[in-house]
C-alpha cells in the first residue's frame, strides 16, 4: 500500500470540488452497464453515471448515499491525476457551513468515515481499493480565506462563500471567525439561475439549460437571441445587489470593510461588483478549488504540529 494521501473534498450542492476538479454534484443510477465508461463509477453491483446533471436540492447531505458515492468519485479522480496507487489509505478533509458546523460535524464525519474499514468500486473502468483512514472538517470559507495570507493583515474582513443553494457570510477579526456575524442565506447561484431561467421562459417562451446560463454569465453566449442575453444579464445584475442588499440587512457594512466574495458565484460577481458599487475593497476569488485547497492544507498543519480534529 503506498503512503497516506491527504485528500480536499468540497461537497457543493451544485458542484463537487477537489483540488484539480470540478464536476456537477449529480449522479444517474443503472443497474446494467451504462452506454459509456467516462465517468462511470461501480459500487456494490450497481453502475453511477458522475456528474451528469446537477441532482435535486438535498439539504441533508446524509440522508441518502449520493454524496458518498460522489465522494469515492472524487478521490477516484486525484488519484488518477495524482499518479498514485490505487489500493491506497486516505485522510479525508472537507468541510461544512460554520452556521452548522457543530451540529452536522459528527454526523457528516461517520456518513464518510464509514468505520475506517476498505472500499473497494471501480472507476471509469480501473480497480481501487481506499481506505479513509480519517476524515477532517472545517469551516467552509474560512478554510478557503486561509489561504490567502495577504488578505488577512486587515483587522476586519467580510467573507461571502457563495455556493450552489447557500451564501456563507461571516466576518473575521484579527483572523479570527466572529460567530456573531455568521449566516448561511438561501441566496445561492441556484436561485439566481433558476430565476433567470423563468424570467427567459415568461417572457421570449425559450427554456434555457442551465449550461447556457452558466455559458452567458460568463460572457459567452453562443447563439442565444440578444433578446435573451439582454435579460440573462438584466437579471444577473439583479441578483448581485439584491445579494449587496442582504449582507449589508446582516449587518457587514461594505463600505467599511474589505469583502471577500468566493465559491462557484464570485466569478459572476467579477464582472459585476467594483469599488465604485460602494464596496471599500471587493477581493474576488474565483478559484472553485480553493475551500479543497484550504482543507487539505490545514490537515498538512495539523499533522506536522501533531494535533488532531
Amino acid at each position: 500500500m503506498s503512503e497516506e494521501l491527504i485528500i480536499g473534498v468540497d461537497h457543493g450542492y451544485a458542484a463537487m470540488k477537489t483540488v484539480r476538479f470540478s464536476f456537477p454534484a449529480g449522479l444517474v443510477a443503472y443497474d446494467h452497464e451504462p452506454y459509456t465508461q467516462k465517468d462511470v463509477l461501480e459500487y456494490q453491483g450497481r453502475y453511477y453515471v458522475v456528474g451528469s446533471s446537477r441532482q435535486s436540492l438535498q439539504k441533508d447531505k446524509t440522508r441518502t448515499e449520493n454524496y458518498y458515492l460522489l465522494t469515492l468519485a472524487a478521490i477516484a479522480r486525484e488519484l488518477k491525476d495524482r499518479n498514485a496507487e490505487r489500493t491506497c489509505s486516505v485522510i479525508l478533509a472537507a468541510g461544512l457551513p460554520l452556521t452548522s458546523f457543530g451540529r452536522d460535524k459528527k454526523k457528516f464525519r461517520a456518513y464518510l468515515l464509514r468505520n475506517g474499514k476498505p472500499v473497494s468500486f471501480r472507476y471509469e473502468g480501473l480497480d481501487y481499493t481506499v481506505t479513509i483512514r480519517d476524515v477532517k472538517l472545517f469551516p467552509q470559507g474560512y478554510a478557503a480565506v486561509l489561504t490567502q495570507m495577504e488578505l488577512l493583515d486587515e483587522p476586519s474582513v467580510i467573507v461571502a462563500d457563495i455556493g450552489g443553494w447557500t451564501v456563507d457570510l461571516m466576518r473575521l477579526d484579527n483572523r479570527i471567525p466572529n460567530a456573531a456575524t455568521c449566516r448561511s442565506l438561501e441566496l445561492g447561484m441556484i436561485r439566481c439561475i433558476d430565476e433567470i431561467s423563468e424570467q427567459v421562459r415568461r417572457a421570449l417562451g425559450l427554456s434555457l439549460t442551465t449550461a447556457q446560463i452558466e455559458c452567458a454569465l460568463r460572457g459567452d453566449a453562443g447563439s442565444l437571441p440578444a433578446e435573451a442575453k439582454g435579460m440573462i444579464h438584466a437579471q444577473a445584475e439583479a441578483y448581485v445587489q439584491d445579494l449587496l442588499s442582504v449582507i449589508t440587512e446582516c449587518g457587514l457594512d461594505t463600505r467599511a470593510m474589505p469583502a471577500i466574495f468566493m465559491g462557484g458565484g464570485a466569478a459572476l460577481l467579477k464582472r459585476r461588483v467594483s469599488a465604485a458599487n460602494g464596496l471599500c475593497r471587493p477581493v474576488i476569488l474565483d478559484d472553485v478549488s480553493l475551500n479543497a485547497k484550504g482543507y487539505e492544507r490545514l490537515v498538512r498543519q495539523m499533522l506536522e504540529r501533531g494535533t488532531h480534529g
